[in-house]
């Protein structure tokens, strides 16, 4: 661990592996680095897939560089669910960081797990920022309407869309600005860019809108609309290209204000203690299902075979089952 701290790359490399494999032990050496790991600026970078993610990451870390900073970068991959492999391939636009020691670049599969992230990445996050890197970059896999754990997961979330690939309909579904810290319209010098960012201008102005209180005879009903006072962050709509780097000064440049913006507003503070959270449940119900699990084996088995005899239906053995671990019950 203490080579972690002094920032010596094939030790982090090293724990980074440890940490997916999640061999014995490594939440002790998780507990030993976390109080390490507070340093860093997490910036989650998500979006539909083809939007450009992993070129405006590659860009991102760049510009980074380029300040002097030293930047991690933690890149999610889908896992097939027939093979059960992953291809792994965001290392092939980051590949011209590789041979710098101030750029430490972790791929991790989904291994199955939803929302856009691994089932390990917040613990890699966790050694990665442990490694004294000034920001670390969580590039997720290509996400849909919802698929947004990588908000609560970050200190700054930007959500990359692209023109003409139906981004402007899937903005509208729900979560996608809830989530954003920063729109990126990427791909901007194709056909259709200025109308994702009208799209996207609508909606941020319709959501800043809440029904007014009135009163009628004595009963209140909500009328209307009312822009409420602009105190918070208004999400900036920004337009790249990452593949000739234009937009990314000025992405970087949101990316700082908005950190600055948390750190007065005490968003920063809010944030973490909801990654924590997460962290804490997720570890929990890891564990509640690995206790369960190992008791429910042969009960299962037996209520299975009943039901494909016709004996019993699903819901009922809920039920059957629920009485049996007296906790499930509640």
């Amino acid at each position: 661990m203490p080579r972690v701290l002094q920032g010596e790359i094939r030790a982090l490399a090293r724990v980074c592996r440890f940490i997916d494999d999640q061999r014995a032990g490594y939440r002790d050496l998780l507990g030993q680095l976390f109080p390490h790991a507070g340093a860093a600026w997490v910036v989650g970078i998500t979006g539909s897939p083809g939007a450009g993610k992993s070129t405006l990451t590659d860009a991102l870390v760049a510009n980074f560089r380029a300040r002097g900073w030293r930047v991690g970068v933690v890149a999610i991959d889908p896992t097939s669910p027939f093979t059960g492999g992953a291809f792994l391939g965001d290392r092939i636009r980051l590949q011209r960081h590789f041979e710098d020691p101030q750029v430490f670049i972790r791929s991790l599969a989904t291994r199955g797990a939803l929302g856009g992230l691994s089932r390990t990445t917040q613990d890699t996050v966790v050694a990665v920022a442990a490694w004294q890197a000034d920001v670390v970059l969580v590039e997720t896999v290509g996400v849909g309407q919802d698929e947004v754990d990588v908000a609560q997961a970050s200190d700054t979330t930007c959500v990359v869309l692209a023109p003409g690939m139906g981004d402007d309909i899937q903005a509208t579904k729900a979560g996608i600005l809830e989530a954003a810290d920063i729109f990126v319209v990427n791909k901007a010098d194709r056909d259709g860019a200025d109308a994702t960012v009208r799209d996207l201008e609508t909606m941020l102005a319709l959501g800043a809108l809440r029904p007014v209180p009135v009163s009628f005879g004595g009963h209140a009903a909500l009328v209307g609309l009312s822009r409420e006072a602009e105190a918070g962050w208004v999400p900036p709509i920004l337009r790249s290209v990452a593949t000739h780097g234009a937009g990314i000064v000025e992405l970087a440049a949101a990316i700082a204000r908005h950190r600055e913006h948390a750190a007065q507003s005490g968003e920063e503070r809010a944030r973490r203690r909801r990654r924590h959270e997460l962290m804490l449940r997720t570890m929990l119900y890891e564990r509640w299902l690995a206790v369960f699990s190992r008791g429910l084996d042969g009960e299962l088995a037996r209520v299975l075979d009943r039901i494909g005899a016709g004996e019993l239906d699903p819901y009922s053995a809920l039920e059957e089952l629920s009485h049996r671990f007296p906790p499930l019950g509640t």
